[in-house]
């Protein structure tokens, strides 16, 4: 990639449609958002755009020439950027300014424009957080009025199209677009319905729903018969009482097959219910029916999803996520394949286990389309063929074991929406394992590790049916620190425990029991165990009984702004007996990988930072970026803008590269 002399400040960003250089306020930031939104969402050209645009209008009481700048305009295809070609309108405002507004809310900004612009029948008025669309119709009398609408029609379509009942493809997300939906409805729902106990988990039972109904597409599939949509909200369905209510029936029948269907009912108990009100779930149910959820990238549906997660479940545990590039490096440097058993024994919302599934499904996707790459390739990661393999993949081989039951539920949700719904997530204490006062939890472990080796075939000598010295790797993140103790009882039962009782000294141990002999783990670690002279003879052990494949330190930006701790990736691999015996009779001689990543791509108070030059300023790259939009026969068409990006000042894509020239 060529670089090009343009310099940011700080505050600066490079507009995405004229590469004006502009101040990166949050009224210009929800501008950017919106111009790739109608891009790459909505199928418009960025040449038939334009941002800025000052339209005329006559002022009915004064009969004067009035001037109103929009933010960002679309024009019919290929035509002049004139305003009697505009088409759609996107008033983008400030995330401070409400939609009601007296001079910058939807009326006097909207629908004026609107109301001013003759052929453009749809707009839409934004503050980065809320987004409302209208159009604009005239009654019988020609009086002119302005419909709320969920979504407006995208390049090419009409809005007769969009209420189609057997239209399968929603729009595919495109940078922030998840993440300001989960956020806004939960927001709603936080706000509106007056549940703040339970906002989470309302929003949650609407996203299984969503989930369901893009599954039901694959069992219209294998059945031959066409896919019909159940969860939709028609452009016009929220303005009427009538509307909401045919809206919440719809969903909640979802909900109520999905609780009884084999795919999701381990998830629930049975007698969860979605107890909003009609007008809250048509809201939400409006909110996620514009976007496709399985065929969003795992990055943008893990992000959205752990927004959402970490501002409830994980803090009130006083848990925090494993940033997600770090995740990816080490999923990345293991390189599990389809073949792989993997477990994570801390896995919380199940980070890890996701990024596996993702792993995989791109190996599975260039299995089955070697000819196809980038975007084309992409497109398949979701076709039948793969997810039927992604499915037997992620139901045979990854398991995921944590010690808080809410964090299992939303560890079974997050791999229900990377692809799959039988993970085997289980609610168990790994340091006590197998005993554990929930016998049937245990129960259930027995039967799955005895499904997944029989499929599998690979461990017959000895064989118990236990999670132990069964797994070909493990990825894990275990809980550490001063406020976490480990039950006594428990402790005294691990040969670390003569050295150390900490929990993250206990995990290597469980970890070491769960592998099979030649397995791997990529682990996160405080330095501590790594440095300190009284942990000297855990470091002997994990020597003793492992190989050191690889020592990556982390910065301390690594887990802040949540919390400061000086931690590495430690990788290793369980030595079988002949190792072993090698390493006693002293001959033991190899190299090891290490590194040190000094920028993990964010500060310390977790903002991005981005790569500089010699004089401090931000470097631009010039990038094409391809996306993949779909016309109404469902065909893709792969679309491209060339823009100037910054790059995330982040060592470990590099670390990886680097570990995998070391193994070559």
């Amino acid at each position: 990639m060529e670089t090009q002399d343009i310099i940011l400040e700080d505050n600066q960003l490079i507009c995405i449609l004229t590469e004006n250089i502009k101040k990166a306020t949050s009224q210009e930031k929800n501008i950017q958002s919106i111009i790739r939104m109608l891009n790459e969402e909505y199928g418009f050209e960025m040449a038939d755009m334009a941002r800025d645009f000052n339209i005329v209008y006559v002022e009915p009481d004064t009969g004067k020439n009035k001037k109103q700048k929009l933010e960002v305009v679309v024009f019919e295809k290929g035509t002049d950027h004139v305003q009697e070609n505009i088409i759609r309108i996107a008033v983008v405002q400030d995330e401070k300014i409400k939609e009601n507004d007296k001079k910058k809310g939807v009326t006097l900004t909207l629908e004026n424009a609107l109301g001013a612009v003759e052929n453009c029948e749809f707009g839409l008025w934004t503050n980065g957080q809320d987004i409302k669309y209208l159009q604009r119709e005239y009654d019988v009398f020609d009086n002119e009025n302005f419909i709320d609408l969920a979504d407006f029609p995208g390049e090419g379509e009409t809005i007769e199209d969009m209420d189609r009942a057997d239209r399968s493809h929603a729009r595919k997300p495109a940078n922030d677009s998840l993440i300001k939906v989960f956020k806004r409805s939960h927001d709603y729902i936080y706000g509106n319905e007056g549940r703040k106990k339970d906002a989470f988990w309302q929003l949650l039972y609407l996203i299984f729903c969503k989930l369901y109904d893009e599954k039901r597409r694959f069992l219209a599939y294998e059945s031959g018969e066409s896919y019909r949509r159940k969860f939709w909200v028609g452009v016009k369905e929220q303005n009427t009482d009538e509307g909401r209510k045919q809206v919440a029936e719809r969903i909640k029948s979802i909900f109520e097959e999905l609780k009884q269907s084999g795919t999701f009912s381990d998830v629930f108990d049975g007698n969860e219910a979605i107890d909003l009100t009609d007008k809250g779930v048509a809201f939400i149910a409006g909110e996620l029916a514009k976007y496709n959820f399985l065929d969003a990238t795992v990055d943008v549906k893990g992000m959205a999803y752990e927004t959402i997660v970490s501002n409830t479940l994980k803090q009130e545990a006083g848990q925090f996520f494993t940033p997600r590039n770090i995740v990816k490096a080490m999923v990345e440097m293991l390189d599990p394949s389809e073949n792989t058993r993997v477990l994570d024994p801390a896995c919380g919302s199940g980070g890890f286990l996701v990024m596996v599934l993702d792993h995989v499904r791109k190996k599975i996707a260039k299995d089955l389309y070697p000819e196809l790459d980038g975007v084309l390739l992409a497109d398949k990661f979701n076709t039948y063929e793969v997810n039927e393999r992604v499915r037997e993949y992620a139901e045979t081989n990854i398991f995921g074991f944590d010690f808080d039951p809410d964090l299992k539920k939303a560890a079974r949700m997050n791999m229900v929406m990377a692809g799959d719904g039988h993970a085997n997530i289980f609610h168990v204490n790994s340091l006590a394992y197998p005993q554990w006062e929930h016998p049937e939890e245990i129960a259930k472990i027995k039967s799955a590790i005895d499904t997944s080796v029989e499929r599998m075939q690979d461990i017959i000598e000895n064989y118990t049916s236990d999670a132990r010295g069964k797994f070909d790797m493990i990825f894990t993140n275990p809980p550490f620190g001063a406020k976490v103790k480990v039950d006594a009882e428990i402790a005294e039962k691990y040969f670390l425990s003569k050295y150390s009782d900490a929990p993250e000294v206990l995990f290597i141990e469980t970890c070491y029991k769960l592998l099979k002999p030649g397995g791997k783990m990529a682990i996160v670690l405080p330095d501590g165990i790594l440095g300190n002279p009284n942990t000297l003879p855990v470091r002997e052990w994990i020597l003793e009984n492992f190989k050191i494949l690889a020592s990556v330190d982390l910065a301390v930006e690594a887990f802040l702004p949540q919390v400061g701790v000086q931690a590495s990736l430690l990788f290793l691999e369980k030595k079988t007996d002949l190792q072993r015996n090698i390493a006693n009779e002293g001959s033991e001689d190899y190299d090891v990988f290490m590194a040190i990543a000094e920028k993990l791509g964010k500060d310390r108070r977790g903002n991005p930072i981005y790569v500089r030059d010699e004089d401090g300023a931000e470097i631009l790259f010039p990038t094409t970026t391809e996306y993949v939009v779909k016309d109404k026969e469902e065909n893709a068409i792969v679309k491209a803008r060339t823009e100037k990006l910054r790059k995330l000042d982040d060592d470990l894509p590099m670390i990886v590269e680097a570990y995998y020239e070391f193994l070559k």
